[in-house]
């Protein structure tokens, strides 16, 4: 069946914000019974910042930090740091583009808890690396009671960023995941015990993890590698590989040229000495 809003996906498609707004007047219209969300969240504001900062109030606000204050953190956070909406966008494309049940921008923007819990880890990440912990901490909790997504606020994560459907995935403070990065339900980079410092996975560019994938210590995952479904890797990945098993072995290198973003699973059939 083609997409609803297929339009986003062509090489003329107009800007995310744009196309979001279109989705948006589309969806009121052919479903009146969400007009008012959609106006609030979407069709009232006039900027793709307005309206993301009060997405974020509108799901992590509560008794504790009320929902006009959430929003206020989240605007100050977009207006010091523009890269921060520009990173969303690219998020928001990265789930249209790579999830086959995704139709349109508004989805994403409105229900998956893969990017919304980025969206969250974005500011509670922007307060930490401005010396308010305690706040970036509070929010990380929060993301991990709404949307079932644990990720310190320390951790570093690129843009274009997919978590589909974010159940269950861990990310530890020390972890560097690059830009244009898959990962599946279930995903762990983690620590291998109580070690202090430096101790967390560091995720090249396009690399894909499957689901239920651990990747422990600070080992390197190389640009455009893949680790496959309920894999455990212990030791580093290089570039353009393909780890599989407990524990891990390479299964082949080179692995398809792309595979965050063909969300290309399939395993060669020969098994390589896991010799780095």
């Amino acid at each position: 069946m083609p997409r609803q809003f297929e339009i986003v996906a062509s090489d003329a498609a107009p800007p995310v914000w744009a196309a979001l707004r279109m989705e948006a007047e589309r969806g009121a219209r052919e479903e009146p019974t969400l007009g008012s969300l959609l106006n609030a969240v979407i069709l009232s504001h006039s900027t793709m910042a307005e309206a993301l900062s009060y997405q974020f109030a509108r799901k992590i606000g509560d008794q504790e930090l009320r929902a006009m204050s959430a929003r206020e953190i989240a605007q100050e956070a977009y207006e010091a740091d523009p890269s921060l909406i520009a990173a969303a966008e690219a998020d928001l494309k990265a789930v249209f583009e790579r999830d086959p049940a995704c139709k349109g921008y508004v989805q994403p923007f409105l229900f998956f808890k893969g990017f919304l819990a980025l969206q969250n880890h974005r500011v509670a990440h922007w307060l930490w690396t401005h010396s308010r912990e305690t706040l970036a901490l509070y929010l990380q909790s929060r993301g991990s009671e709404i949307y079932a997504v644990d990720i310190h606020p320390a951790a570093k994560m690129g843009s274009g960023v997919f978590l589909d459907h974010g159940t269950g995935i861990v990310i530890g403070e020390t972890a560097v995941v690059g830009d244009d990065v898959s990962m599946l339900h279930g995903v762990t980079l983690g620590g291998t015990g109580a070690e202090r410092g430096d101790r967390h996975p560091k995720i090249g560019k396009g690399v894909l993890l499957g689901a239920g994938a651990k990747v422990l210590g600070n080992i390197l995952i190389g640009d455009y590698a893949k680790v496959a479904s309920g894999s455990v890797v212990l030791k580093a990945v290089p570039k353009g590989c393909t780890a599989a098993g407990v524990p891990a072995r390479l299964v082949n290198c080179p692995t398809c040229e792309e595979p965050a973003k063909t969300m290309d699973h399939t395993l060669a059939d020969v098994v390589y000495d896991y010799v780095i």
